[in-house]
């Protein structure tokens, strides 16, 4: 359930929702990291749900020490009324059980709420992908119905590329093609709901493998940068990087133990 921070009464009808899948490397968390923390979104809400592992720490875009202190939870939303947009930050992997129900609350929660498209930032594991997807941009897109209506071919005019559906059994002619994300988390799932249930729904996601992933994570949110024109020009874009993504490795090597 979506629970609004005392003394705010956010309405996001016709707004675009953000919001990232759990998935490889976290692309998806680390670029609404950079929308949040570029556009100084201020936090609306939260959810409580039991779906996802429960965590807490503290303000993650903090811009001093005097509100470092305030507490972030699990999964928060930010606005920004000016954009017409809202972010749903979340923080902590979705119980594997229970991912139906976390996406039925997300559907549930974008109907009742009137945004206008929603916008999942995703990722896949990049040693999977078939000789086409090597041999091109690691960026690729999927519409379900409703948001191509709303978008229309505004994204093959950007030069933007399809997510690719992949062959069950690769090397015979005749079999199945399929829709293949591993490592995306929610996102196959997500994005299958959301067309049968007319919703608008734009995914956005690239391939990547493991280990640092910020390079991955300012590449999507440029992506998506030139679409939705988030920070000024595509050309001139300046992302601000959140003061705790200087702990993403931890400390370095202390020196005492050579």
């Amino acid at each position: 359930m979506f629970i609004q921070i005392e003394n705010t009464s956010p309405s996001f009808k016709e707004f675009t929702l953000v919001m990232p899948a759990v998935s490889v490397g976290n692309v998806g968390q680390l670029a609404t990291d950079l929308i949040i923390s570029t556009l100084n979104m201020s936090r609306v809400g939260y959810f409580h749900t039991g779906c996802l592992i429960p965590m807490v720490g503290n303000n993650p875009y903090a811009p001093s020490a005097d509100n470092s202190t305030e507490l972030c939870t699990t999964a928060e939303v930010y606005a920004s009324p000016d954009l017409k947009l809202a972010v749903l930050q979340i923080r902590s992997p979705i119980i594997q059980t229970k991912r139906k129900p976390f996406r039925k609350l997300i559907i549930s929660w974008i109907k009742s709420s009137g945004f206008a498209r929603t916008v999942l930032l995703s990722s896949s594991h990049a040693y999977q992908r078939d000789d086409q997807q090597i041999h091109s941009t690691p960026l690729r897109y999927l519409l379900s119905p409703a948001m191509q209506r709303v978008v229309g071919d505004a994204l093959k005019e950007l030069d933007w590329r399809e997510m690719e559906k992949l062959k069950m059994f690769p090397g015979l002619s005749e079999t199945e093609e399929r829709l293949y994300i591993p490592g995306g988390g929610i996102t196959k799932g997500l994005y299958t709901d959301c067309c049968s249930e007319d919703v608008p729904l734009a995914v956005v996601l690239t391939f990547c493998s493991e280990g640092d992933n910020i390079p991955d994570a300012f590449a999507l949110v440029s992506h998506l940068n030139d679409w939705l024109h988030l920070v000024g020009k595509p050309s001139d874009a300046q992302w601000k990087v959140p003061d705790s993504w200087r702990l993403l490795f931890g400390n370095g090597i202390p020196l005492a133990i050579f």
